[in-house]
């Protein structure tokens, strides 16, 4: 494999400031995670067999891998927060792997948000594609958080490389990673025309829209929806599922209920996560730091997305069936011509 690009002082680029500027020295004071407390309290036991019933949605298994992209017009909006939460969230309760790929071609920041355990990027998994036959292979170029299991992708940092990241590199790298996780996020760059993004949107089975509780940002959201139904995605749209990110509780100003009202009559689903300081910080992503509201809501979008993959599996399953009754069928002889 290709050796990640190097500074001059021999680590590769971004890599010093991702430690040197990591979220145990920047972050004055973080609570003591409570690791032996149930993750939720409940209210009895109709909320303990709803959150049971839940927990097996997200549970579902995947036959074939199933992927996700995460998109914004606008950027700031909270996409790669809710990549990497999500991720989190899928890895912790599914227990099988998870990976979140940075596919932002303006030098996105998805490696920052868990400890990096390497300088590589997804530049440098791609030339070492024809060398890559185990999982094992692949791990040497993540970086996993050791609280929920999410693997992260990073992506170069130098913008001058990040951009050459093409549609043919990003088939290439699902294709691959495809092959050893049953679930792969995509934290996309902002815009919609740029190269990878057309990979994107192709190999997605399912899309979440992230906007924040503004005009400006729900007004891009909505256009986003418009221009991908106008362009062949429409089934996609459909299925798509729209998060408002960051909102505050004590906010007057925006009417947040008539933004969940306009993109319920649009999507599948829409999820409001609270805003949470842990995670306005830019910082590592910690479940155990969220405010419980916010872990709520990240869990309720998992169950979305868990909901979206019994649909993909029924209809993988009815595919196969069709297809293996097809060849069961016997072939009519053809006719004999006539002398």
């Amino acid at each position: 494999a290709a050796a990640p690009q190097q500074t001059a002082h021999g680590a590769p680029l971004g890599y010093t400031a991702a430690v040197e500027l990591s979220s145990d020295r920047l972050l004055r004071s973080q609570p003591k995670q409570q690791r032996q407390q149930p993750r939720f309290q409940f209210g009895g036991k109709a909320a303990a067999a709803e959150k049971a019933r839940r927990l097996e949605i997200i549970r579902t298994p995947v036959l074939s891998c199933y992927r996700i992209a995460v998109i914004s017009l606008k950027g700031g909006v909270g996409k790669t927060t809710t990549t990497t939460a999500l991720g989190a969230t899928l890895a912790s309760e599914r227990q099988d792997k998870v990976i979140a790929i940075d596919a932002n071609p303006d030098a996105g920041t998805l490696g920052r948000r868990v400890k990096r355990q390497t300088g590589a990027t997804i530049r440098d998994l791609v030339t070492a594609i024809p060398h890559l036959r185990s999982y094992m292979d692949i791990r040497q170029f993540t970086s996993q958080d050791l609280n929920s299991g999410l693997e992260i992708l990073a992506n170069d940092v130098d913008p001058a490389v990040s951009t050459t990241f093409n549609d043919s590199d990003y088939r290439q790298v699902i294709d691959v990673l495809g092959r050893q996780y049953p679930i792969i996020l995509t934290d996309s760059g902002t815009g919609l025309l740029y190269s990878a993004m057309r990979g994107v949107l192709d190999l997605a089975d399912q899309l979440i829209i992230v906007s924040t509780p503004s005009v400006d940002g729900a007004s891009s959201a909505s256009t986003t929806l418009d221009w991908l139904s106008a362009h062949g995605y429409a089934d996609l749209v459909q299925r798509s599922i729209t998060v408002v990110s960051g909102v505050r509780e004590t906010s007057k100003m925006i009417k947040v209920e008539d933004i969940v009202a306009h993109f319920q009559t649009r999507c599948r689903g829409v999820v409001v996560v609270p805003f949470d300081e842990s995670l306005a910080a830019g910082a590592e992503v910690n479940l155990d730091m969220m405010r419980p509201k916010v872990r709520e809501a990240y869990f309720e979008l998992a169950t979305l997305v868990g909901e979206d993959i019994i649909r993909a599996q029924q209809a993988a399953a009815q595919q196969s069936g069709w297809q293996q009754q097809a060849q069961a069928q016997p072939q009519p002889y053809p006719v004999a011509p006539q002398a």
